[in-house]
């Protein structure tokens, strides 16, 4: 029986040793340790030896069956290797040659018109002192809602048709969340802004999608008022579409803010005279914003009675359309490329 155990680990050494594939290696470790293996079929007989030979053949057995699988595997490595090496010497590209054609005109690449007007954005508010904070798309209750002075049960949370997760987390409704991490962790006085990516599950329409993008606005410090408020908004407005805009601030209920105020543009696609984006109105609703209610900065761990500040969130979406002469939202999503190359 040791003579067969040496047979079988010599022929099993010179059969991986020649081996050329991966599948090869595979084939001779099934015949050699599968369940009909050779060494496998030797195991199985063990039962039948004295308990000197029981020992003495066992313990052999597994020094080859040891020996046979590092074998296997050594010569695996060797072939990967050799693999690569062969990949890399025969599907080398030169990616700094000429294309075939020379004469063929490439059209550089650029920036998606939401990332380039969010830069844009952050560059105006950092001159003026704010801070730009992110936060996750896959919110909690408590941060999206709860923190923001909408309890459970609260009929607020009927007006954000709300994508839910199996496990209770929510896609934001709002950038509005990023509020209450950057209260937690700044000290006032402070400004900052939150742009990102929201979801609302509603039906689209020219000036509707259930994906869009936010830019969120607060700042807080000492005797904050509506007037700080309307100062930066203009400020805001006129350097985006550089020059004054006709803007209109009427009462707005928002749970987060006490007062609250929608501030509404004049429609840039029909001049105010009304079309489907304005809804035939002549305005647009870009700004929802107003006095942070202290509920809101209790929750973020700032003292009402010491502290004030305002807040808005910026449709970003809607901006660049009246910027642009947009005519339809879902133009943003839709990944046609004639639309994205106009800027």
């Amino acid at each position: 029986m040791e003579q067969k155990l040496d047979e079988i680990q010599s022929k099993a050494a010179s059969q991986i040793a020649a081996a050329r594939s991966i599948e090869e290696l595979e084939n001779i470790r099934v015949k050699v340790l599968g369940r009909k293996g050779d060494l496998t079929g030797i195991l199985r007989t063990l039962g039948e030896l004295s308990p000197e030979e029981r020992s003495r053949i066992g313990q052999k057995s597994n020094a080859i069956k040891d020996d046979i699988e590092s074998r296997i595997e050594k010569r695996k490595s060797e072939l990967l290797e050799s693999k690569i090496n062969s990949l890399l010497q025969e599907e080398w590209i030169d990616v700094t040659l000429p294309h075939a054609d020379s004469r063929k005109q490439f059209v550089r690449g650029h920036l998606h018109p939401l990332s380039q007007i969010q830069y844009e954005i952050e560059d105006i508010f950092t001159s003026m002192g704010f801070e730009v904070l992110d936060g996750p798309e896959v919110e909690t209750d408590y941060y999206n809602f709860e923190a923001l002075n909408i309890p459970q049960h609260h009929p607020a949370r009927d007006m954000q048709d709300t994508f839910w997760t199996e496990d209770g987390n929510l896609l934001r409704t709002h950038t509005s969340a990023i509020q209450i991490r950057g209260m937690e962790r700044l000290t006032p006085p402070f400004r900052v802004i939150g742009p990102g990516r929201v979801f609302r599950y509603e039906a689209t329409d020219a000036s509707h999608e259930n994906t869009f993008y936010q830019v969120e606005g607060m700042m807080v410090d000492k005797n904050i008022s509506v007037a700080h408020l309307i100062y930066f908004m203009k400020v805001l407005l006129k350097e985006i579409f550089r020059r004054d805009v006709k803007i209109r601030l009427r009462p707005g209920y928002f749970p987060f803010v006490e007062p609250g105020f929608e501030l509404d543009i004049n429609c840039l696609i029909c001049g105010g005279s009304g079309c489907s984006v304005c809804k035939n109105s002549g305005w647009v609703e870009l700004l929802p914003c107003g006095l942070v209610h202290p509920n809101v900065l209790r929750y973020g761990g700032i003292n009402p009675d010491e502290w004030s500040g305002f807040a808005f969130g910026l449709g970003m979406n809607r901006l660049i359309m009246m910027r642009y002469g947009i005519n339809d939202i879902r133009h943003f999503l839709s990944g046609d490329i004639r639309f994205l190359y106009q800027f």
